[in-house]
């Protein structure tokens, strides 16, 4: 046997043993989370396998706000975040120290993710439109928060100021839901997973989010380091997502970017209500909407950030262009679905 057929065996015999090592030792990646509806795509990429084709090892890291799991980020106490921009993730952005990779869920007309519910007291009170939010409270969970910002474009779109409501931040969404049910805030901004105890308990749905002010409010972020330095392990992340996403917009989504039900629509349910002890019929009304290239749009989160800047929210200047690191996300184009 020759020199060179030697070399190429024992070439091909290390790239077997490097491709085995990967497998049997996959890479750590800690995911920060919040438990909601939103995170769906995250759940079936776990129960699909995903993350592990990927040669991925993922733990999820559960967050009452999606703020603390920007902080997180940067910490190093998870690697990536999953959930809602925010105002402390602009900041922390703004300070180069975070970064955003993709999009994820958008609110989006026909699709429930937040709702604004009326608490008991309020229901009963008649205060059941948008029209009655002036002089009243309402519930979000942190300042600056996607719910702050969401309330803030429903003032933008009723024609009445922030001012004119009572922003009461409860730090996490249980607080809120806490808030809304025991009659502390007339009205609160809600994940759709809380709808039924909010019904049950006597108060009511007033309208979908994405109904009113459709917007791009889930990404995915990491730290600058982590996108400077872990380019293959975010990479693996991203196609594990990828995967996951495809499958969630075809269980829930038509081309067209319609909401209705596709043959995988009850396994993936069945496989979200396992993750949060809710039952897989109720969470059906209650699906974001998911683009499944999970693109981003840098022109909403240009305005996002002039919202939070206006409201002295970003203590430094900072742009979408600054934010959204173009070697891992793809943009979404203007009208596109």
């Amino acid at each position: 046997m020759n020199t060179r057929l030697l070399r190429m065996l024992a070439l091909a015999g290390a790239l077997v043993v490097s491709i085995a090592t990967a497998r049997a030792d996959p890479t750590e990646i800690k995911i920060g989370v919040l438990k909601v509806g939103a995170t769906g795509p995250v759940y079936v990429g776990l129960a699909h396998g995903y993350f592990e084709q990927e040669g991925l090892k993922p733990e999820l890291v559960y967050f009452g706000a999606g703020s603390a799991v920007a902080e997180a980020v940067v910490a190093g106490s998870v690697d990536v975040g999953v959930t809602g921009l925010t105002a402390g993730l602009y900041n922390l952005a703004a300070e180069n120290q975070i970064r955003v990779i993709s999009g994820l869920h958008r609110e989006w007309p026909g699709f429930h993710e937040l709702g604004y519910f009326a608490s008991p007291h309020a229901w009963a009170m008649g205060w059941r439109s948008f029209k009655d939010f002036p002089g009243h409270s309402v519930a979000i969970t942190t300042i600056g928060s996607t719910t702050h910002y969401a309330l803030g474009l429903l003032a933008e779109h009723e024609g009445f100021k922030l001012s004119d409501v009572q922003a009461m931040p409860m730090q996490q969404i249980p607080n809120s839901a806490s808030a809304v049910l025991g009659n502390k805030a007339d009205f609160g901004l809600l994940p759709s997973t809380f709808s039924d105890r909010v019904a049950a308990a006597g108060g009511n749905l007033v309208g979908w989010v994405g109904d009113v002010t459709p917007w791009q409010i889930g990404s995915v972020f990491t730290s600058k380091k982590a996108a400077d330095t872990r380019h293959d392990m975010l990479e693996r992340f991203l196609a594990a997502m990828r995967k996951s996403a495809h499958d969630y917009y075809d269980a829930f989504t038509t081309p067209d970017g319609k909401r209705r039900d596709g043959p995988t629509a009850q396994a993936v349910l069945e496989i979200i209500s396992k993750q949060l002890g809710v039952p897989a019929a109720r969470l059906d009304d209650e699906v974001p909407y998911l683009d499944p290239q999970m693109r981003i749009d840098l022109a909403d989160i240009d305005h996002q950030i002039a919202w939070y800047t206006e409201h002295h929210m970003i203590k430094a200047p900072v742009t979408g262009k600054q934010v959204v690191d173009l070697r891992y996300a793809s943009l979404m184009h203007p009208g596109a679905k």
